[in-house]
């Protein structure tokens, strides 16, 4: 019998990084935390004990793309951070498409009522549960799907 891990999610930002994390039977995503950079020494040793100290299996970063599939200066920020992530913490990094997630956790705080400054701690810890949750959801793809443009049936070069 394996193991039992949970998975790791990643909404990740310049200033501030979003986490969630999945349930042990990987089926539901909860908000972890929202980290603060604070140089590599010390980001390294956060997350090498965070996926250590949660039994993290696998972590997936979101991949924030245009809407055109498109990807951007922010993508490969992400890509940069995943590659990094993985060398730290010695787990598999996988990329998942997070469009839209940032703006989703802004609506649902704001309809349950949240005050501007409350929403802004909760925000990309909130994006990162949403993101995580969408993975798990779409079957916890190990390979990205090809990224397409918008009313385009051909795969992006």
């Amino acid at each position: 019998m394996e193991p039992i891990t949970r998975i790791l999610g990643i909404d990740h930002g310049d200033r501030r990084i979003g986490a969630a994390l999945s349930d042990a039977g990987q089926t539901m995503a909860f908000p972890l935390e929202v980290y603060s950079p604070r140089g590599e020494a010390a980001d390294a040793r956060h997350y090498r004990e965070l996926a250590d100290e949660n039994d993290v299996s696998r972590i997936v970063v979101g991949l924030p793309v245009h809407t055109t599939g498109r990807e951007g200066e922010r993508a490969h920020a992400a890509r940069a951070f995943g590659a990094w992530l993985a060398r730290v913490t010695e787990r598999p990094v996988v990329f998942f498409d997070e469009r839209f997630t940032t703006i989703e956790a802004e609506h649902l705080m704001i309809d349950a009522g949240l005050k501007r400054k409350k929403r802004k701690s909760l925000r990309d810890q909130l994006a990162a549960q949403i993101l995580l949750q969408g993975y798990l959801d779409a079957g916890q793809p190990v390979t990205e799907a090809p990224l397409r443009a918008i009313d385009d049936d051909e795969p992006l070069p």
